[in-house]
């Protein structure tokens, strides 16, 4: 048996401070997977949860942490994709994880790595930007001149998504934050049309001043309950929310006036994209390669990186995700 480095959780769930490297068996790869050593792994805040033992984790899924990655192949399965060999730069998106020295992946989740990016920037890409590709595109239905909203505006999803708005010309970029500095952040840096502060704004109402009582056209929520009201205030007629979280919970209040959304004709859909097929995931990385790749290459994308740290930090990386001061991803890296 063959062993590797990885990312454990005492007790099996717990506090950041439950996480420690462990020695674990190493992966094999079989029949459309490759084997990878990795370079890099971005976190992701479905990571906090499930490390608390509070999020559903797709029964394919290994029990280590993580789920996007960057590193080196080391071994192809029979019936990889041809267009990989070992020795190849990749990054990629997985079931689970990223968080060790090696991971098996599917080579259908696999991105050649440019040599115009880093390791550590093409390891914060897959999760964030196939995200904003899905909520945009496949669940929202986007088409240029569309206004949209992106809530949690300088979240890595939002950042990716607000960056895609601009480059398909959206009509109007909005974005709510939680702090001004992360709405100026989000106005200068990303180029969002505006960005309002939902503690201390009114920011349905202001979505509304600035489209002249229109509303907008695509709203992409992570709130939840807590924003539901205010998305029907904000959302134009035929207007479409799609929410990938519910950071403010999951039930309405027993007030919750549904008027808004029968008359505006607003269309409500959840999505997730970790529990999606191979093929369903295949078509977010497919469309990742053609529509966002080139961009990053040239340089009218960029990946945001907040913190790069070495991955024996772990406990201090998710910590300092919790303390949602971050406007970029913190990247872990590994020391071979």
């Amino acid at each position: 048996m063959v062993n590797m480095r990885a990312v454990d959780i005492k007790d099996g769930k717990g506090p950041a401070t439950s996480l420690f490297i462990n020695e674990i068996e190493r992966p094999k790869p079989t029949a459309a997977q490759a084997l990878i050593r990795v370079k890099a792994f971005g976190l992701n805040r479905m990571d906090l949860l499930q490390r608390e033992g509070q999020y559903p984790v797709p029964p394919q899924a290994p029990k280590t942490l993580g789920v996007e990655f960057s590193g080196i192949i080391e071994e192809l399965a029979s019936e990889s994709e041809s267009g990989f060999k070992k020795g190849d730069a990749v990054f990629g998106l997985a079931y689970g994880g990223a968080y060790a020295e090696y991971i098996v992946v599917s080579t259908h989740m696999l991105v050649h790595k440019p040599d115009e990016l880093s390791f550590e920037e093409c390891a914060g890409i897959p999760e964030t930007w196939i995200t904003a590709l899905q909520a945009m595109y496949m669940v929202a239905d986007y088409k240029p001149n569309q206004s949209i909203l992106w809530h949690a505006g300088a979240s890595n999803v939002s950042i990716a998504g607000i960056q895609l708005s601009k480059a398909d010309t959206a009509s109007k970029i909005f974005a709510t934050t939680r702090s001004d500095e992360k709405n100026k952040f989000v106005v200068e840096k990303l180029g969002a049309t505006a960005a309002f502060n939902s503690e201390t704004q009114d920011w349905a109402e202001e979505v509304l001043k600035a489209t002249d009582g229109k509303g907008v056209d695509i709203i992409v929520d992570f709130m939840g309950a807590g924003f539901f009201a205010s998305n029907l205030k904000a959302a134009a007629r035929d207007a479409h929310i799609v929410t990938l979280a519910a950071l403010t919970g999951m039930k309405l209040p027993a007030e919750t006036d549904m008027g808004a959304f029968l008359f505006k004709r607003v269309r409500l859909e959840g999505s997730t994209l970790r529990a999606r097929d191979e093929k369903y995931q295949g078509k977010l990385r497919d469309q990742l390669v053609e529509h966002a790749l080139p961009k990053f290459k040239d340089g009218t994308f960029k990946a945001y990186v907040e913190k790069v740290m070495d991955w024996e930090k772990i406990v201090e990386a998710h910590q300092l995700m919790e303390s949602n001061k971050t406007k970029g991803k913190i990247i872990m890296t590994i020391d071979w």
